[in-house]
């Protein structure tokens, strides 16, 4: 919380954000010792106040025991939170910062979002994910080691059954891992096929995908000098597909104060070097900086966010 508390006793929304350039979004806590639904409104309202333009929920269901149970033992379930604050936030897109699809049902999930979509009026933006090498206990416990190893395959083959089921094409579908002949899927999401999705991820093959299959690409623990150094290996695939770059987003924590050559990335230090950092990320086309700001209570976080616009996005961005 370093920094985070001169500006307490300010009226949140006092100055909002004017950029064009970069939109500024909110990763909501709904994980971490605390989690609850207070935090996540506050959050939400905040975001709101301050003209940022998106909120979003992190997915994880079981993790073990270990340094990732300190932030993800203690997790709300993404889906069931995203409509959650659709039902009681309109002015802001809504999205996952990343669904594990491999985890989960495909067809299940290709409704579930169906209808969050219809349900927020068009607002849905899914983050897709694949999980790390050391999530590989996580699926044992949902009892999905197979699907592990098969992952990449598999999330390839989910944002094609998503378009498909989504566009109202209708049967069949015929995919290594999914073969769907007889079926109805209706309603369709406002957004129908074009529904974003954006790909998360910092391999090669994160790439690939995002240059053949998204409309996104949404890179965690990425500074703006691995951003740069991705970027024209992404431009060559999108070039081999014949496709137009897609959206630039970054996923990045809030640690004022903190040394700034500490790993993984973060926006870390003081509020000139956030700004530094801001201001290459826009000079690299990003469109949309999303801030983890870790923390759950409803008056903490609504701090930090206030915290954050007035010391970093103004003045970077404004």
């Amino acid at each position: 919380m370093t920094g985070y508390h001169r500006l307490r006793s300010k009226p949140l929304g006092a100055r909002a954000v004017h950029s064009t350039s970069v939109e500024i979004g909110l990763i909501l806590p709904t994980s971490g010792p605390g989690a609850n639904p207070d935090g996540i409104d506050g959050a939400t309202e905040a975001a709101i106040e301050l003209g940022w333009t998106s909120v979003w929920v992190t997915d994880h269901l079981l993790v073990p025991q270990g340094p990732e149970a300190t932030e993800y033992g203690t997790i709300l379930e993404a889906i069931v939170s995203l409509t959650y604050i659709a039902a009681r936030h309109d002015r802001l897109r809504i999205g996952t910062s990343v669904i594990i699809a491999p985890m989960r049902n495909s067809v299940i999930l290709a409704k579930q979002l169906a209808t969050i979509d219809l349900l927020s009026g068009g607002r849905l933006t899914v983050g897709v994910g694949v999980a790390d090498a050391h999530d590989l206990q996580e699926f044992k416990n949902l009892g999905q080691e197979e699907r592990f190893r098969q992952r990449g395959s598999l999330v390839d083959e989910t944002i094609a059954l998503w378009r498909h089921l989504w566009s109202g094409k209708g049967p069949p579908f015929l995919g290594e891992h999914h073969v769907l002949d007889d079926y109805v899927f209706s309603p369709l999401p406002p957004q129908g096929r074009n529904i974003p999705i954006w790909v998360g991820g910092r391999s090669r093959r994160a790439l690939r995908r995002t240059a053949e299959l998204a409309d996104g690409y949404h890179a965690a623990q990425t500074g703006p000098k691995d951003l740069e150094a991705r970027l024209p290996q992404l431009e060559k695939l999108l070039e081999g597909f014949g496709r137009p770059m897609p959206r630039l987003s970054i996923r990045a924590r809030v640690k004022p104060g903190d040394d700034t050559s500490k790993k993984p990335y973060a926006l870390r230090g003081s509020p000139q070097d956030m700004q530094a950092d801001v201001r290459r990320f826009a000079e690299l086309g990003v469109q949309d900086l999303v801030v983890v700001l870790g923390e759950t209570d409803a008056e903490r976080v609504a701090a930090a966010a206030r915290w954050f616009n007035e010391e970093v996005v103004l003045p970077a961005l404004g």
